[in-house]
């Protein structure tokens, strides 16, 4: 994914800084600019980090997790940098009245430095009926001879699940240390789990965003964690949840430029994107378990492990064609004088005989608000092959990104993105480009075997003097001079960029900005007026009638199959 030039220049400047620092000593300091591992880290991760059992509600259960940078990113794991870990989302999955889950890992850890150095608190803090899940082994696979002092013992130079260990001066405290196996370690946390009446889960490593040759398979192997894991699971009778390959099956579905932004940064750290993906792999595990030892946390679950549908209405034998959009799409839709969407007339023109519409847009959104109020996220889940999805934004997209009603998008096709720290709440996202968010949508339903049309946006009620007048490149020009014409936007960025993301991914574009405006110049201003509501951009009933006929039109004039769903 092409990044803002802004976003590529901070992760240079970070770079560039941790080159700089490494050079001149201090070899605690990765590339996104975090030391690690060393005492006045540990002081601010632990400011950050909940206290080891402080969320328990009386005598409930809680759930640790135990991980490195792909659970926790960062020290202070708030995203600043646009990684997230998925130990951030995983609460989602489970009802806080009955478990409450605490992100104890920290990035840059090992079984062998997490053990050593945040282990303990976590261990005193467990009660029987506890769980621990644990996630380490990315960090394990360095020379043993590095300074940061984080590699579990490898008899032969090869990971290992033995007991065997090796004693040593640690090059970071100038004192003997014993250092085991990743075996060694793994198993001294699941017995220290159970001596306290707890439960341990293992799981395997979060993927990394590498192929194999074919370009098509994600890489499973991990340098072996993987079977390691699962012979450690055995041998001790601990639940496994294969997290990697999970994750991995998903992954390879996406296709290498969705999955490219489930990373950020590089190809191990997830994005937010990547990090929701694997905290519902680790509970999807979890709930498709069959071990004894999971039962009791299963009915801890809530529902969120389902994915959410809105194709309830679906007929077999007829495809749904669904609308995703703003106010203009869905609006109040009940008082016959009040504002209505175009979507509340899809029967209209659609043929109920022939299709279900499902009408999916939301009053007030962005692309951006849709797909983080995960409404996109439904119609996802809902598509099937042969389904046709409408997709019309544009609205409210260009306006306050941090400020104000933070729903505005990065204003440009192309593919990129910022992080951007949130007025309303002093939290970090990242947003993306218009571009991005509407390619997204249509690469989303490619991916289900759906057909995505783009519709750009409806004219606003907003007139203009003919020919003679100062109308920029807005307004057509008119051989009438004294005649009144809608605005036109056909240079405005927005429609400009529907078309051309529409040519790119092999979408179908619907005018209805320009239907629709046709319509109204040869109603006039004065009747045009009443397909209108409230202000210059919700239409009446008849306004919401005209645009629904305006996407009829569009549909056959380009001959496209979705027509033959028409009345």
């Amino acid at each position: 994914m092409k990044k803002s030039l802004f976003t590529l220049l901070a992760v240079l400047s970070l770079t560039s800084s941790a080159q700089n620092k490494n050079e001149q000593g201090d070899i605690w300091l990765d590339i996104n600019g975090v030391r690690d591992l060393t005492a006045d880290s540990i002081e601010i991760a632990n400011q950050a980090r909940p206290i080891p059992g402080s969320s328990r509600k009386g005598n409930n259960p809680v759930l640790f997790l135990v991980g490195n940078s792909t659970m926790r990113t960062g020290t202070r794991g708030d995203g600043n940098n646009g990684q997230w870990g998925w130990g951030y989302y995983a609460h989602e999955y489970y009802d806080s009245d009955k478990i409450t889950v605490e992100n104890l890992a920290l990035g840059g850890t090992s079984p062998r430095t997490f053990y050593r150095e945040l282990w303990a608190p976590i261990a005193a803090a467990i009660r029987p009926g506890d769980y621990v899940f644990l996630e380490l082994g990315h960090n394990d696979n360095e020379p043993k001879n590095q300074v940061r002092e984080r590699a579990s013992y490898k008899p032969e130079g090869v990971l290992s699940i033995s007991e065997d260990s090796i004693v040593r001066i640690n090059k970071r405290t100038n004192k003997l240390d014993t250092i085991y196996t990743f075996g060694g370690y793994t198993r001294r946390f699941i017995n220290e789990v159970r001596a306290k009446g707890g439960i341990p889960v293992l799981f395997t490593l979060t993927p990394r965003n590498a192929y194999e040759a074919d370009g098509k398979t994600i890489q499973r192997k991990l340098s072996d964690f993987t079977p390691a894991i699962f012979a450690i699971g055995k041998e001790m009778c601990v639940p496994v949840i294969d997290l990697n390959n999970i994750s991995a099956k998903k992954l390879e579905k996406y296709g290498p430029w969705k999955t490219d932004y489930h990373f950020f940064l590089d190809k191990i750290h997830s994005s937010a994107f990547g990090a929701m993906m694997n905290a519902r792999s680790a509970a999807e595990g979890v709930a498709a378990s069959n071990d004894p030892q999971l039962v009791r946390l299963k009915s801890f679950m809530n529902d969120r492990v389902k994915p959410k549908r809105c194709d309830q209405k679906r007929e077999k034998g007829k495809p749904m064609v669904f609308l995703c959009g703003d106010s203009t799409g869905k609006n109040a839709d009940k008082d016959p004088d009040g504002m209505w969407g175009w979507g509340s007339q899809g029967y209209t023109i659609f043929d109920a005989k022939k299709c279900v519409f499902q009408n999916q847009a939301k009053a007030g959104r962005s692309t951006r608000t849709y797909l983080d109020e995960e409404r996109w996220e439904e119609v996802y889940n809902s598509l099937e092959p042969g389904d046709f999805v409408l997709i019309q934004f544009g609205h409210n997209d260009i306006g306050g990104i941090d400020k104000q009603k933070e729903r505005g998008v990065i204003a440009t096709a192309e593919d990129t993105c910022h992080v951007y720290h949130m007025e309303s709440n002093g939290k970090y996202k990242v947003i993306y480009s218009f571009g991005w968010y509407i390619r997204k949508m249509v690469r989303d339903a490619q991916e289900k075997g759906a057909t995505p049309i783009i519709l750009s946006f409806t004219p606003r009620n907003e007139w203009h003097q003919g020919k003679g007048e100062i109308r920029g490149t807005f307004y057509p020009v008119n051989e009438k001079a004294n005649k009144q014409y809608i605005e036109r936007r056909n240079d405005n960025y927005i429609p400009v960029w529907d078309k051309q993301i529409a040519e790119e991914c092999g979408a179908a574009f619907v005018d209805v900005h320009n239907i629709t405006a046709d319509a109204l110049d040869k109603l006039g201003k004065e009747k045009a007026a009443t397909y209108f509501n409230h202000d210059h951009t919700h239409t009446s009933l008849k306004g919401a009638q005209l645009n629904a006929q305006s996407v009829a039109k569009g549909l056959k004039a380009i001959k496209h199959p979705a027509a033959k769903l028409l009345k």
